[in-house]
Formats: C-alpha cells, sequence, structure tokens
C-alpha cells in the first residue's frame, strides 16, 4: 500500500476511497496534487475542520501537494450537506474578509520550506463568477441527471424531512463538481479530500471529469468526527474552539485538548498530531492525565508556538496547583461606578461570560459550584463591594477548570 494511504488509514482518517487500489498505485507513481474546499461561512475554522487539515497536512509529509480551495463561489450558496436549513447569505465584503482570515491557518499548518510542497490557494469566486448560466448548462449541466441528484443524502434527507431545499442549494453538488473539473485542467489536481457528508458531491466531480476529459481521478472521504460522549468536535458548550488566537486564546485552546476525554485520548494524538505512530504505541499505557497533557502541548504548539502553549501549561499548573492567576485567564473590567449602583453578585459573574443567563449562574451557586477568590459563593442575593476586590481584582471561579478576572477600571 502507499506510504501515505497507509498512514492516512493508520491514523483514522480513512472512510471511503473511489478506487483505492488505483490510487495507492497512482501515488506511488507521481507526486500527486490533492484538495479540500473549506467554505468561508465564518471569520475563522474551528476544531471541527483539524482532521481535513492534518490530512494535507500528512500529503505534504509524503511528498504530495495540498490545494486550498477557499470557496468565496460557492460561499455565496451554501452546502446542503448536513444541513436543516439554508445558510445564511452573507456579503462580499464579508466573504472576502472571511477568506483572508481563514488562508492565516493554513499558512500555520502547511508551512514548507519546500517549493513544490507549498499549499496553493484557489477561491472559486475565480471561474464560478464568471460562469455564462447558458453555457454552463450545455457544457456541464448535460452530464447530471436529476434522478441521481435526488438520491444523494444531502437532497433525499432535507426531501424526506420535508425541509425546504433551495435550487440554489440544489446546484451546489454541480458547482463543487465543477470546482474539481477547473482545479484537474488548471492544477493538475487529480484527488479530492473530505468528509464522509461529501461523498456524493466528490463521485460527482470524479465522474464530470472523466465524462469531460477521460481523465482518471479519484476522491477519498474521512469519518464525520464526534466525541465519545456522542458530541460534533469543535462545538462545546461554551461554543466553537477556533483556529484564531484572536478568537480563543491559547490557554483555552490548550485547555480544550486537555480536557479531551480519556476514551478520545489515544484517537486524537493519532489525529491531531505529528507525534510518530510508534511513539504513541509506546506511550499509550502511561498515566491518562500524562497523555492528555502531550496532546494539548502538541496540539497548542503546531497552532500557536511553543511559548504559547508552555505559557498555557504554566498558567493551568499555576492555578490547580498554586492557585496563582496569570495573564492567560481571562480578564474583564468593571467601571469603578457600577460598583456604587448595589451591582448583584450574579450580574458581576455574568460580565465574565462563563455563563450565558442569571438562572445557570443560580443554579450553578445552589450547587456549590462557583468560587468568588477562592472560597465557595453560598448567597446569590450578596450585593458587590470594593471589599471584595483585592488590589482592584476579582477572581470568579466555576468549577476547577473555568476562571476570570474582573478589574476595577
Amino acid at each position: 500500500m502507499n506510504k501515505f494511504l497507509k498512514e492516512f488509514k493508520e491514523r483514522g482518517y480513512f472512510y471511503q476511497c473511489t478506487d483505492e487500489n488505483e490510487l495507492s498505485e497512482f501515488m506511488n507513481n507521481n507526486g500527486v496534487n490533492a484538495y479540500i474546499g473549506f467554505d468561508s461561512t465564518a471569520p475563522s475554522l474551528h476544531v471541527g475542520s483539524l482532521m481535513q487539515i492534518m490530512c494535507l497536512r500528512l500529503l505534504q509529509k509524503h511528498g504530495h501537494r495540498p490545494i486550498v480551495l477557499l470557496g468565496g463561489g460557492t460561499t455565496r450558496i451554501g452546502d446542503p450537506s448536513g444541513k436543516e436549513e439554508t445558510r445564511k447569505i452573507l456579503s462580499e465584503e464579508e466573504i472576502k474578509s472571511n477568506i483572508e482570515n481563514i488562508k492565516k491557518v493554513f499558512e500555520i499548518f502547511l508551512k514548507s520550506d519546500d517549493k513544490n510542497l507549498k499549499p496553493i490557494f484557489v477561491n472559486n469566486n475565480d471561474w464560478l463568477g464568471k460562469l455564462n448560466y447558458i453555457n454552463f448548462l450545455r457544457d456541464i449541466g448535460k452530464h447530471f441527471t436529476i434522478n441521481k441528484m435526488l438520491s444523494f443524502d444531502s437532497v433525499k434527507i432535507r426531501l424526506e424531512r420535508e425541509q425546504s431545499l433551495s435550487y440554489m442549494e440544489f446546484n451546489y453538488m454541480i458547482l463543487q463538481a465543477y470546482d474539481f473539473l477547473e482545479l484537474n485542467k488548471k492544477n493538475n489536481c487529480s484527488l479530492q479530500i473530505g468528509g464522509s457528508d461529501q461523498w456524493g458531491n466528490i463521485v460527482n466531480g470524479v465522474e464530470l471529469i472523466k465524462r469531460y476529459s477521460g481523465k482518471k481521478t479519484f476522491g477519498l472521504t474521512t469519518p464525520l468526527l464526534t466525541t465519545s460522549s456522542g458530541t460534533k468536535m469543535g462545538k462545546t458548550e461554551d461554543g466553537a474552539i477556533w483556529l484564531d488566537k484572536k478568537m480563543l486564546k491559547s490557554y483555552d485552546y490548550w485547555q480544550f485538548w486537555r480536557n479531551t476525554d480519556d476514551k478520545d485520548v489515544i484517537k486524537f494524538l493519532k489525529m491531531f498530531t505529528d507525534i510518530e505512530l510508534s511513539e504513541i504505541e509506546k506511550v499509550k499505557n502511561e498515566n491518562i492525565n500524562d497523555l492528555k497533557i502531550l496532546l494539548a502541548d502538541h496540539t497548542t504548539t503546531m497552532l500557536h508556538g511553543k511559548d504559547a502553549a508552555d505559557k498555557a501549561k504554566e498558567t493551568a499548573i499555576n492555578i490547580f496547583n498554586k492557585g496563582i492567576i496569570g495573564d492567560e485567564i481571562p480578564h474583564f473590567k468593571i467601571k469603578d461606578i457600577d460598583l456604587n449602583k448595589k451591582l448583584n453578585i450574579i450580574e458581576l459573574i455574568l460580565v465574565t461570560k462563563l455563563f450565558k443567563s442569571k438562572s445557570d449562574v443560580r443554579r450553578a451557586i445552589k450547587d456549590k459550584g462557583i468560587k468568588v477568590n477562592n472560597m465557595i459563593l453560598k448567597d446569590d442575593k450578596l450585593i458587590v463591594n470594593k471589599d471584595l476586590f483585592k488590589d482592584q481584582k476579582c477572581k470568579i471561579s466555576f468549577g476547577k477548570k473555568k476562571h476570570a478576572i474582573i478589574e476595577i477600571d
């Protein structure tokens, strides 16, 4: 088996392939250009996209070149795969800004000194934005049948649930297939990788290229990843785990990985770090907390750098072992004048954004889950005054892992 495909499987990335044996032989004999598409619906990607990024990183490791397609065109439409409603339409300015920010994430993960392995960045609006509708229907649309389009899960599930599916979304699979065709013509791209929910779209692209030019191309998918608790990867009760330090501090990123469920640690070490599989095999039976720290250190170093990872770990040790709070913990400010307005403790705690509502705070107080300056808070009717602030600062803690500092401005 091809070395890339072998490691791709061993790290848990493999789900389906259009022709595994032929792809293996093809990659043994050729340096392959392979692409993954990322629509630009937010200012950053989150951890839910990290497995796809690691797949491109693995391509580089084995001497193949990643193509990053940033969907400036398809973002305007919205992929119906796995969605229950139509995507919000973004403005041209929002999409452009999102693309610029997301590109920075790939420049971190896919950095290479080899010019032949540096990622190729493409924006599908460069060709989709210039399409002539009549010509497109004649040249590309003729290769698709409504019968087959209706058979794909992205369409079928929405229709079975009687959920609205716009004609705009219905066209998405044709546009994604056309993306593959364009990349095959312009960038010699012969492989598309995507999540398992993209299988139908990817197969469409492989078949379109075969009908259009007779060339052989391949599709490869990864499993849809959930944690052992069944939650979608990258989503937490507190929101998305962003791959952007402006949107999520390195400490919070480190802590996210440190809090990995015991059952997921080895799996995540394989999927989300560059640690050699032989090394993971050697340490897999070591203390689970040490393995979680290993995971957090490697993932944070990859995105934020070693200094940030070391600082995040030091902050965590200081908090849990010494009760010391560092700069990595979120800091919030409150004006001096607000303390003279008989501010209730619940209103003060909401400033930290550790909770979404007053009722959430009350429940946590009742369960003795909140500490103020390391003391359990028992009174939800407490009126805040300056005595609560030591050196102009007040520490709010929820459980052992969530902390914030409120300062008097």
